[in-house]
């Protein structure tokens, strides 16, 4: 698709035919519906200091009236800051979709949230990040492992560095001991 437009640009600003006028509508925001771009790291600040980057090998911009979308169709890992140089939690997934205007990002597939602090692990299918209320929440299984412990439950909703947590239909609670 991408060579079709620069094939059309390249033929339309060497064709006699056709005025610059024509040539501006082709290339009109309004009628380029999407671009994509490859290994795309993003990075948002607060007051100078990191606050989350987003590193995903492509991204697609999807510009429709009525919302907005960032897809990460091969993946996304997004880190969060607070206030150290060092990640404090991390979000992966296998694809990814950011409603800009909601601030909701939606990954899925293989989904893993990790507080590096605690070293607690989440594992899940699909996961939903609130961005404006910093909440991550999920309807979906959980497993979550820690060095201590291994918790499976129902759904789940946490504050966006997974240090906050509440887990619905808690499964099972199994604690380690390394002892043994």
């Amino acid at each position: 698709m991408e060579i079709n437009i620069i094939a059309h640009l390249v033929m339309m600003l060497f064709s006699c035919e056709n005025s610059m006028e024509k040539v501006k509508q082709f290339i009109d925001n309004d009628t380029i519906v999407g671009l994509m771009a490859y290994d795309v790291v993003i990075e948002r600040s607060d007051s100078g200091m990191m606050v989350a980057k987003l590193i995903a090998p492509v991204m697609r911009t999807i510009d429709d009236p009525d919302s907005a979308m960032l897809e990460f169709p091969k993946g996304f890992v997004a880190y969060m800051y607070e206030g150290d140089t060092a990640p404090s939690s991390m979000i992966r997934g296998d694809y990814g979709v950011n409603y800009q205007k909601k601030e909701l990002i939606i990954a899925k597939h293989n989904v893993v949230v990790k507080n590096v602090r605690t070293e607690e692990v989440l594992e899940t299918e699909t996961l939903f990040w609130n961005q404006k209320k910093k909440k991550i929440y999920t309807s979906g299984l959980v497993k979550i492992s820690g060095p201590d412990k291994l918790i499976f439950g129902d759904s789940l909703t946490a504050n966006e560095n997974f240090s906050k947590r509440e887990i619905f239909g808690i499964r099972a609670t199994l604690e380690i001991n390394e002892d043994e």
